[in-house]
């Protein structure tokens, strides 16, 4: 099923990262888990995207992150949506929809 893989179009990643905390507070490996099974496996998030993704995002005070026990008795960095990530989110959503259906209208257009 690898071979089926498409990669996360840029500039999208903060965005499906937000929208996914916006459930609630998440490790990096539940986040990671979530975008390929909610994409069906068609997306997957490799450490070296969503760990420095991560980093940026708290950085500019998008999720905030606690070192917790997870489920399994393990020691997680788990990150949750700051009130400035959530107007972040919807900035992102926006502009996502606007582009999708530019988008869309080309491709009508030039059928």
């Amino acid at each position: 099923m690898a071979e089926l893989r498409d990669e996360i179009p840029p500039g999208t990643l903060h965005m499906l990262i937000l929208k996914i905390l916006a459930r609630g507070p998440n490790h990096g490996y539940g986040i990671a888990q979530f975008v390929e099974s909610s994409s069906r496996d068609v997306f997957r998030v490799e450490e070296g995207s969503l760990y420095p993704a991560l980093q940026r995002m708290l950085l500019k005070g998008w999720v905030r992150a606690e070192w917790q026990e997870t489920e399994n008795r393990r020691r997680a960095r788990v990150y949750s949506l700051t009130p400035l990530g959530k107007k972040q989110l919807e900035t992102e959503l926006s502009r996502y929809r606007r582009v999708s259906q530019a988008i869309g209208r080309v491709i009508a257009a030039s059928s």
